[in-house]
């Protein structure tokens, strides 16, 4: 059965090693960094155990019967996709779109393993039972699984086994009769450090001599000599929540994972040492797919926050009629359709493979990807331009209003008809927070950069799109006319 926030907070009291301003984390639950995090996934998990929410965020396990969550579903079908979008966007909406690496994100890449586990096969049975009982056990406990999938930015001029240490790309350091060893390190654990589970692989191409980092484990975030080392808090940076209203609940912070003679049983090891199997893991099943799907979902999301502020600003401004202003709105709103579009032809134009998966529209998924980190910034600088000075020229902080003098004359000069300068201000500090202060900044480059480097999300693009269907016009352009301009009737 689904878990509820409660259930997930006392599960993060284990044994795991997080760090951050050169602090030992012993309980993330509690520490400002990731309290507010943790406390909005809490509320994630406390949502989908609602029995109110049953029918819309869950389905029967296959195993027990019991409720568990959606984000886990294997599709089988356009309706399978369809009943999925819904809880994801539910899930996404409590976290405003903002907290991009969820429960519910890594859940679809392991159900697309799972769909597909006989591409795991290859390597071995043992291995697909890995993935298929793996997935089984974390979708019927409702747990959270994280992930880190690339190499640590040392020298990306050398493959890992060329690197000055063979262990500084995290793989496989020794080989045992229970399992193996893992050393070295991995980025970019977001969410790591308040999950349950972290699974290891690599996205990236690797080379020959690379067999030590083509794996793929779980490894449970208390695990012996795992440690994250997280960037810097901006939820613990955030002076109240009134000030930074995102920043303080929904930074689920990025980190650095290191693997110190980590061992992993093999029942817990998918891929062992297979350079084709771990390319073959992210494009022979629809993991790579589901999961984006799951992200689309959520910035589709993020994008109506957006547009929803830019309009509540204008319209506070007195601007919302002007025509300047209407057509940024409408480019808003644009980019917003756009997205949330293309998510819904992913489902009607999905495709079931052999094995009944249900894989979503690959053009539809991999052209939003592509075109994402190209608007994303650019729908940022339309709002800022829209709200101008406004985001700047604010109370340094909520203490503000506690100063009978200060807080007269905020209340002269800080407001707007029908918004008193408390709600002026609450208005204004949510916006920046989302396009200019250091989590905002945070946000931008994570939009760009989550889906891989832009040009190889758009190399990717070019795989997929079907350019034998757009070959075919020209032929057929070609073919209507010759050198003497006689031209051909085209038939329908």
């Amino acid at each position: 059965m689904t878990r509820s926030g409660k259930d997930y907070v006392e599960g993060l009291r284990d044994n795991r090693r997080v760090f951050v301003d050169g602090e030992y984390v012993s309980d993330v639950a509690s520490h400002p960094a990731f309290k507010g995090a943790v406390e909005s996934i809490a509320r994630v998990y406390d949502m989908a155990h609602d029995p109110a929410n049953a029918a819309e965020m869950t389905f029967p396990s296959p195993v027990t019967g019991a409720p568990v969550n959606l984000s886990y579903l294997i599709p089988r079908g356009e309706d399978d996709l369809r009943r999925r979008r819904v809880a994801l966007r539910k899930t996404a909406e409590a976290t405003f779109g903002l907290m991009g690496r969820g429960p519910e994100h890594v859940a679809g890449f392991l159900a697309g393993w799972a769909g597909r586990s006989d591409v795991f096969a290859a390597g071995g049975q043992r291995f697909a039972d890995n993935v298929t009982r793996f997935y089984e056990y974390v979708r019927d406990n409702d747990l959270y699984c994280s992930y880190a999938i690339v190499p640590p930015q040392i020298d990306r001029s050398k493959p890992a086994h060329q690197q000055a240490d063979p262990h500084l790309y995290a793989g496989v350091k020794e080989e045992r009769e229970d399992g193996i060893v893992v050393a070295g390190a991995q980025m970019l654990g977001t969410g790591a450090a308040i999950s349950d589970y972290l699974v290891l692989s690599c996205i990236v191409p690797l080379q020959p001599g690379d067999e030590d980092q083509a794996i793929s484990v779980a490894v449970p975030i208390g695990a012996e000599g795992l440690k994250i080392y997280s960037r810097r808090s901006y939820a613990e940076a955030a002076t109240s929540v009134y000030d930074y209203p995102l920043a303080s609940r929904f930074d689920e912070t990025d980190s650095l994972i290191v693997f110190d003679d980590v061992f992993v049983p093999w029942e817990h090891v998918f891929v062992f040492r297979d350079r084709q199997i771990t390319s073959d893991q992210w494009s022979r099943t629809p993991a790579h797919l589901l999961g984006n799907n799951q992200a689309q979902i959520r910035f589709s999301v993020k994008l109506d926050l957006l547009a929803g502020l830019a309009l509540r600003v204008a319209r506070m401004n007195g601007s919302d009629k002007f025509p300047p202003v209407r057509g940024v709105l409408g480019e808003l709103a644009a980019h917003a359709a756009m997205v949330a579009g293309l998510v819904y032809a992913q489902e009607q134009h999905c495709e079931v493979d052999e094995k009944g998966v249900a894989w979503p529209g690959r053009e539809e998924c991999y052209a939003t990807m592509t075109l994402q980190s190209d608007f994303y910034p650019k729908l940022l600088h339309l709002v800022r331009d829209l709200v101008g000075g406004g985001v700047i020229q604010l109370p340094s902080s909520a203490g503000d209003f506690a100063n009978p003098e200060a807080r007269a004359d905020f209340e002269r000069y800080v407001q707007s008809p029908g918004h008193p300068t408390v709600e002026r201000v609450k208005l204004l500090k949510l916006v920046w927070d989302l396009i200019g202060s250091e989590f905002a900044s945070r946000h931008q480059q994570y939009e760009m950069f989550y889906a891989g480097a832009p040009f190889l999300v758009k190399s990717r693009m070019s795989q997929i799109y079907d350019f034998a269907r757009a070959e075919a016009l020209v032929d057929g352009a070609l073919a209507g006319y010759d050198l003497d301009g006689r031209t051909e009737t085209v038939q329908a």
